[in-house]
Formats: structure tokens, C-alpha cells, sequence
């Protein structure tokens, strides 16, 4: 009975043991499945992190970017023609933008009163030589009388100062006569210059004043463009003229003068975008800078033979500046915090590091930048996924393919 007892005790603790051992086994054998998983998700993880990105080698450029300013366009001569005298208008002989030449009648005022003011002293001068020449015969009879003792120097000398009295009546009927000629001249308005007729405010019968308006003439032969830069760009563009004419001093005369006249080609955009088919030359600057914008004025002449522009046009002026040895960074590398532009460089190792810039100016898709150094590796896209110190596999891309919108030489 014990024996069966203690059998039945002992085959228990060996199934026991037996089941112990199974479940030890499978749990085993499901831990090493899982740590072999884990380890697999770990290096597929640590390979899927090295990205491949696109980069790009910078290489130092000389590129012309092209500037615009806001300038205002005036014809090279614009007169009010104003009324000299007070007057009705008699006759208006133009009509309102009809082209006129220098010397042509304008505009007639009434001269009814300055024809009788000319007429007055025509009269007084006349009246003038008469008496002038009455006092020269009796100088002449008594200088004979002199002469023959019969009547004392005095007289002669008296006679002498009648005439000169005379003279100067005549000297002072001829300024008045002048005077009144030219108030009548005034009264027949007439073109100052060739040019073309603006607005006629006054009609005929209306009364006009001295100093009233009676239209303007304007000469759009040719165009002034005035524009202002700021006072860094003036600097700029000092400097580089200076250089200039460092370089030119060992040239003569003649390539020095073709040069002059091949320089300063500026462009102009008119109002509705579309460019202007002449070229400007820029003439001269004022003087001084504006007191509280620092800005100075610049004078581009520009030919206008086909009458296009008028007097008080807007516009655009393009000019065109050569920068040397800078770097095309292209916006979609770029990310901006604040005032700063940053972009990811790619060292040696492969790794990304970030660089902060700030750009020279825009130039189409690209920032112009001088604060980076030939063959420095940048990221051109992607830069989202990116983090500092992040290791990336870099897909080098040519420079014709990033370059392709601004059609630089190569």
C-alpha cells in the first residue's frame, strides 16, 4: 500500500517536473524569437535614419542682377506759359496737344490800350528829335556869332546845354517806347521752344490776369527718369566708378571715350510691365542726400522720338549690377528663423550641420550670399527630415540642373 502510495507520489513529481521543463523550454525559445526580432527591428531602424538626400557643390560665380527702382518721368522741357499782363483773349491759335515750333503765336490778348501807350511814345520821341535838332542849328548860329565877337561865350555854352537837354529827352522817348513795345509784344503769347500744347484752361473772351495760366508746353524730344537709392548704394556705386576710372587711366582717348559711351545702359519698364525698346544713360545725381530718408536723387535720359512717354509718367528704371565671386543659394534649401536664413551643410563625414547666412539680395529662385567657402556641400532638398549632427547619404547634383532657370554660364 505504501509502496503504491509513494509510486504514485513519485510518477506526480516527475510529470510535474516534466511539465516545469516544457514551459521553461517554450518560454526560452519564445524570448530568443523575440530578442532576434528586436535586434532586427533595431539595425533595420538604425539603417532606415542614414537618408538620402540630394547636394549640390558651391562654386564661387560672377552673375549680373538685375535692379529695379520706382522713378518718375518728366519731359527734358516743361514751361508754364503764364500771362505777362491782364487782358481779355482775343484768339487762341492752337489747339489743346497740337505740336508747335519756337516763336509761334499761341494766344492774342487785347493791345488796344498798349498800341495807344506805343503810339504815345513814338509821338514823344519824335517830339524829342525835333527839339534836339532845333537846339543843334541854334548852337551852330551862335557859335558863328561867337566867332565874330558879337556875342559873348556864355551863350554859346547855354546853347550847348539845350541841346544836351534834348539828347536825353530822346534817350528817355526811346525807353519808353521800348517799354511800351514790350507790353504789346506781350499781348501775342508765343512757344518758348518746340514742344506740344497742353490744356487750355481760358477761352476766348475770357479775362485773364498777370500771372494767370494759359497752358503749359512740353518738350518730349526726350525723357528725364529721377530715382533715388540709398545712400549704401550710392557708396557702391561710387566705388565702382572710381575703379573704373583707376583702370582706364592707362587707355587713351579714344577707347576711354567708347567706353563712356558704351556704359550706364539703363532700361526702363513702363507702367504696364512691358520694357521700354530704348536704352538710358544716367547723366548726373543732386547734390545732397534727403534729410530723414538718406536717399539721393538720380537723372537717367532716355530718347523718346516716337512720343510715347508724356510729362508726369510713372515707371520703373532697370539697371543691371555685376557682382563677383558670390554664391547661389537656392530658396528651397533655405529655412528662416528671424532676421537669419540657415541652410544644412554636409561635412566630410557625411554629416549635416547647420549654417546660418544672411543674403545679399533675391536673383529669381535664389538668394545671392558671400559668407560661404568654394565646395562647401549643401542639401538642396529635403530639409524637413533633416537634424543637426543627422548622418545622410548625399546624391551629388550637377550644376546645370540647379542653375537651369537662370541660364548662367557654366
Amino acid at each position: 500500500m505504501n509502496k503504491k502510495i509513494l509510486g504514485l507520489r513519485y510518477s506526480g513529481f516527475k510529470n510535474a517536473r516534466f511539465n516545469y521543463l516544457s514551459k521553461l523550454l517554450v518560454i526560452t525559445v519564445i524570448g530568443t524569437a523575440f530578442f532576434s526580432c528586436s535586434e532586427g527591428r533595431g539595425k533595420n531602424k538604425k539603417n532606415a535614419e542614414v537618408l538620402e538626400v540630394p547636394v549640390f557643390t558651391l562654386m564661387p560665380k560672377d552673375i549680373e542682377v538685375p535692379q529695379t527702382y520706382v522713378c518718375d518721368l518728366q519731359a527734358i522741357q516743361f514751361v508754364e506759359v503764364r500771362s505777362k499782363l491782364e487782358g481779355f483773349v482775343e484768339e487762341i491759335f492752337v489747339d489743346e496737344g497740337q505740336e508747335v515750333k519756337k516763336g509761334q503765336p499761341l494766344f492774342q490778348l487785347s493791345s488796344a490800350e498798349y498800341n495807344e501807350l506805343v503810339n504815345s511814345a513814338t509821338a514823344k520821341l519824335m517830339q524829342a528829335r525835333a527839339e534836339e535838332k532845333a537846339a543843334t542849328l541854334e548852337m551852330e548860329r551862335l557859335k558863328v556869332l561867337v566867332d565874330k565877337k558879337i556875342y559873348s561865350s556864355s551863350e554859346l555854352e547855354l546853347a550847348q546845354s539845350r541841346k544836351e537837354m534834348a539828347q536825353s529827352a530822346i534817350m528817355e522817348a526811346q525807353s519808353m517806347l521800348k517799354n511800351a513795345q514790350v507790353g504789346l509784344s506781350y499781348t501775342t503769347v508765343k512757344a518758348p521752344f518746340d514742344g506740344i500744347v497742353d490744356r487750355i484752361p481760358y477761352k476766348t473772351g475770357s479775362l485773364v490776369k498777370s500771372g494767370d495760366l494759359l497752358t503749359n508746353i512740353t518738350d518730349i524730344s526726350e525723357i528725364f527718369a529721377y530715382y533715388r537709392i540709398t545712400e549704401n548704394e550710392y557708396l557702391e556705386y561710387m566705388r565702382g566708378e572710381l575703379d573704373k576710372d583707376a583702370d582706364s587711366e592707362q587707355m587713351n582717348e579714344q577707347v576711354r571715350e567708347t567706353l563712356k559711351d558704351e556704359q550706364e545702359e539703363i532700361s526702363l519698364i513702363l507702367s504696364d510691365g512691358v520694357e521700354y525698346p530704348y536704352k538710358g544713360k544716367l547723366e548726373t545725381m543732386e547734390a545732397d542726400f534727403e534729410q530723414g530718408t538718406g536717399s539721393i536723387a538720380l537723372r537717367v535720359r532716355f530718347p523718346n522720338p516716337d512720343g510715347l512717354i508724356k510729362h508726369g509718367a510713372s515707371g520703373k528704371v532697370q539697371m543691371t549690377n555685376e557682382l563677383k565671386d558670390v554664391f547661389l543659394i537656392p530658396q528651397k534649401s533655405t529655412f528662416e528663423i528671424q532676421e537669419y536664413n540657415y541652410v544644412y551643410l554636409v561635412d566630410k563625414e557625411n554629416k549635416v550641420n547647420v549654417r546660418s547666412f544672411r543674403p545679399l539680395r533675391r536673383h529669381g529662385l535664389f538668394y545671392v550670399a558671400q559668407d560661404f567657402n568654394t565646395n562647401d556641400k549643401v542639401v538642396l532638398e529635403g530639409i524637413q527630415l533633416l537634424k543637426d549632427e543627422a548622418t545622410v547619404k548625399p546624391n551629388p547634383i550637377g550644376e546645370e540642373e540647379v542653375y537651369h532657370s537662370l541660364n548662367l554660364p557654366l
